[in-house]
């Protein structure tokens, strides 16, 4: 009922899919559904991708992991956030798949899995130079070691993230990569078999094939948007998300009225003001306050005044609106469109945020 929406193209995730496969040989995909899908929908998303064939999923949370099981789905969920010690016993009942990156971690995993006779699936996670979570390549040798000696857990892959993969340029990525392989050579010299390695993620994906190994896992560019507005585009993949509204309120306004919290934005002549109800309160930064712009018509309309709670306003110049015609926050309309990448880019901030803010207060309607 509500008049704001995220539409959600079915057939372009798996075009994406499609185009990232035969970007990266065929590679074993993990995909990566973390924080709702970056907004899409965890759910939907998911079984999508199960129906599709990818090899796994990604998820930085337990309670996502949980979810998606309740959900019916049964491909590998690995969990990619760091692992509390009370956390493990849910992880080992929900069947997850789960980063261990310390050998703390380690420790109480055998212990517990030893006392209840059961086997936890784990990836090593190693810091190669991101600095967030993974044991330091100097200690990396003995905690895979110890890994190996456990007699209760199952090491399944070992990783590693990048932190600077977005720029194709950055030499800081080919130094991660010589240090995962450093660590991971340490299988060979113990005489045992290396297990699944992953390490790219969307930039890794886009320009680093060399950091492709076993499995990859892809983010944002399954979503169809680039990880920030000066990426160079490798791969055509396309945005799957619309957001979408409607005017709810017009008025006409004389010179020097005054729009929205702190008349932060004054009519310098006279004006036609269009009411959108949608607002930070739904994840629409207050950052697009007297820099964002939407579609109507066919044109871009600038938000004047400050971003509200739950409505903006924007400016049609001499265009009078109607209440209901459609406005676009983000896609295409009448041949114009506005990108995430773009849209980033007012705000100062990075695609992933403008995609993950979107919460759900926002109704999601999928198509194709």
């Amino acid at each position: 009922m509500r008049p704001s929406c995220i539409e959600v193209d079915l057939s372009i995730l798996a075009h994406n899919l499609n185009l990232i496969r035969e970007h990266t040989d065929n590679r074993p995909v993990m995909a990566v559904v973390k924080s709702n899908a970056y907004g899409h929908g965890l759910i939907k998303v998911a079984q999508l991708y199960e129906k599709l064939g990818v090899n796994s999923l990604g998820v930085a949370l337990l309670e996502e992991g949980i979810l998606l099981r309740e959900s019916g789905i049964s491909l590998p969920i690995i969990v990619f956030g760091g692992v509390l010690t009370k956390q493990i016993l849910e992880y080992l009942e929900w069947n997850l798949e789960f980063f261990v990156s310390s050998p703390e971690v380690l420790c109480e995993t055998e212990k517990l899995c030893k006392s209840l006779g059961q086997l936890a699936t784990v990836h090593l996670k190693i810091d190669s130079g991101m600095g967030r979570i993974g044991t330091s390549l100097e200690n990396s040798e003995s905690f895979i070691t110890e890994a190996l000696d456990a007699e209760h857990i199952n090491v399944k892959g070992i990783c590693s993230h990048f932190a600077c993969a977005d720029d194709p340029e950055d030499p800081m990525t080919q130094e991660q990569i010589d240090r995962f392989f450093q660590a991971v050579s340490v299988f060979d010299r113990l005489g045992a078999s290396t297990p699944m390695r992953h390490i790219a993620n969307s930039g890794g994906v886009l320009y680093f094939p060399q950091s492709h190994l076993d499995i990859i896992r892809p983010g944002i560019i399954l979503y169809g948007v680039y990880p920030d507005s000066s990426c160079p585009r490798v791969i055509d993949v396309k945005p799957a998300l619309r957001l979408k509204s409607q005017v709810s309120f017009h008025k006409s306004v004389p010179p020097g009225f005054s729009i929205s919290y702190g008349a932060t934005w004054t009519s310098e002549s006279s004006a036609e003001i269009s009411t959108i109800p949608l607002g930070y309160g739904d994840g629409y930064s207050r950052h697009l306050s007297n820099r964002g712009e939407v579609l109507i018509n066919g044109k871009r309309r600038p938000i004047v005044g400050r971003v509200c709670m739950d409505q903006f306003m924007v400016n049609c110049e001499t265009e009078t609106q109607k209440a209901g015609n459609e406005v676009i926050l983000v896609g295409e309309q009448q041949g114009q469109s506005i990108t995430v990448e773009e849209i980033s880019k007012w705000a100062d901030t990075i695609p992933y945020e403008i995609l993950t803010n979107l919460n759900e207060r926002i109704p999601r309607i999928y198509i194709n």
